[in-house]
């Protein structure tokens, strides 16, 4: 088919629509649990509603998409994104929270999996490196610009401000939670994107036989491999790490540095997500020269290390320590992925599809973070993140993907450069 360069710009819109939307919970969290008078087990359960979603819908929702189209399953996961940020913004209660996560992570599940392919199809397959790489850049802007939005409009909504904006906003926040003003500020958007998306025009995306869902003989087949199971449990570990650190270090920082959640701790999860988008790109590069396993290796190490300053480091170094983070574990979930893939001869589209289904990791350890640090403090909950990213760790010793990434000598770069 033709080439789409709008349908290619509004893909990478809903990317960022996703990322918006979906890592603002982290800043959320602390001035979550002091609004409700939550234990860090409940507050955990925030988290939980969002990414069980992604668990349970990532391989019905293949299924779903293959039955009626991309087009009408991205306007049922807009239509369920409003339906759970309006459900908030009116009713703005602990337990509304839970559904309306949930509800919203229903909808971000289902994007992710059309999304992709349809990538592919608006932009052709010869191009389709580069706009993942572009798709990735979009989903770390969106995240590191979030925060900042959020701080911002918290400064707007604060008393004795007197503008259009306040005027506005004061009529339909509840309770007087200012900070409700982001799922307002949700609603806005995901009505905008059903709007546009409406009007435009998609292709009808043709799946490759390794992108296609598969029966469920082909599942229960996979799930006898023991490398499936295997890394499935790495991305639940990978994902599990990542938001447990976005979600819990506002609540850390403000728990034994008393640093404001509204400002230096959601400055904090900002740089987390951009240092992870810098390490992205740096990550491209590295791959080129380095066996993946071994980036895998050095990556764990170094989080682990970083990690451990945040966590027992005085104020200056845990702000610095925590979004570097962000950049230690950047090349971790495209190198699981990826070693998962080239573990299995074929099957790729339901592998993948089982793999995804490990997102729900980012329901499952802030949850145990949670639960632990009710019992025994955050600081030392926190060091569960040693047993994911351990058994990471472990995965870049075990791993014997059929091919591995293509790697060039640093010297050859530059002489090929001089040609």
């Amino acid at each position: 088919m033709p080439r789409n360069s709008f349908l290619v710009g509004m893909i990478l819109v809903i990317w960022f629509v996703i990322s918006f939307v979906t890592n603002i919970l982290g800043p959320l969290m602390p001035i979550i649990i002091q609004t409700y008078k939550l234990s860090l087990t409940m507050a955990a359960f925030l988290p939980f509603s969002f990414f069980l979603a992604y668990g349970i819908m990532s391989i019905p929702a293949g299924i779903m998409i293959e039955s009626i189209g991309e087009k009408k399953s991205i306007l049922i996961a807009f239509s369920l994104n409003l339906a759970g940020a309006l459900a908030f913004a009116f009713y703005p209660t602990y337990s509304i929270a839970l559904g309306s996560l949930f509800t919203i992570g229903i909808g971000m599940a289902m994007l992710q999996v059309i999304i992709n392919p349809l990538m592919r199809t608006a932009g052709g397959e010869e191009n389709f490196a580069f706009y993942s790489v572009m798709a990735q850049l979009v989903f770390g802007l969106a995240s590191f610009i979030s925060p900042f939005v959020f701080t911002g409009l918290l400064k707007k909504l604060q008393p004795g401000q007197d503008n259009l904006f306040t005027s506005i906003f004061d009529k339909l926040i509840n309770n007087e939670l200012n900070w409700t003003v982001m799922y307002w500020l949700f609603s806005a958007i995901f009505i905008l994107m059903l709007v546009v998306i409406a009007m435009i025009k998609m292709p009808v995306v043709k799946l490759k036989d390794d992108e296609k869902t598969g029966t469920a003989i082909v599942y229960f087949d996979l799930l006898k491999k023991r490398e499936v199971w295997l890394f499935f449990l790495g991305i639940i570990a990978y994902v599990g790490t990542e938001q447990s650190l976005a979600n819990w270090m506002s609540q850390f920082l403000k728990a034994y540095h008393q640093l404001d959640p509204g400002g230096e701790g959601a400055s904090a999860v900002a740089w987390f997500w951009g240092l992870m988008t810098l390490g992205c790109l740096l990550g491209l590069v590295i791959l080129k020269l380095w066996d993946s396993k071994v980036v895998l290796k050095v990556a764990c190490i170094l989080s682990i290390i970083t990690i451990t300053c945040a966590l027992f480091g005085n104020k200056d170094l845990a702000l610095l320590a925590f979004p570097t983070a962000g950049f230690t574990i950047s090349v971790m979930f495209s190198i699981v992925f990826s070693l998962a893939l080239n573990s299995i001869p074929k099957n790729h589209g339901s592998f993948s599809g089982i793999l995804c289904s490990g997102i729900f990791g980012g329901a499952l350890v802030p949850l145990i973070i949670g639960s632990l640090g009710d019992w025994i403090g955050l600081r030392y909950a926190m060091l569960f993140l040693y047993v994911t990213l351990g058994y990471i760790l472990f995965l870049a010793y075990y791993a014997k993907p059929i091919v591995n990434n293509k790697t060039v000598e640093l010297k050859n770069i530059f002489s090929g450069a001089n040609v």
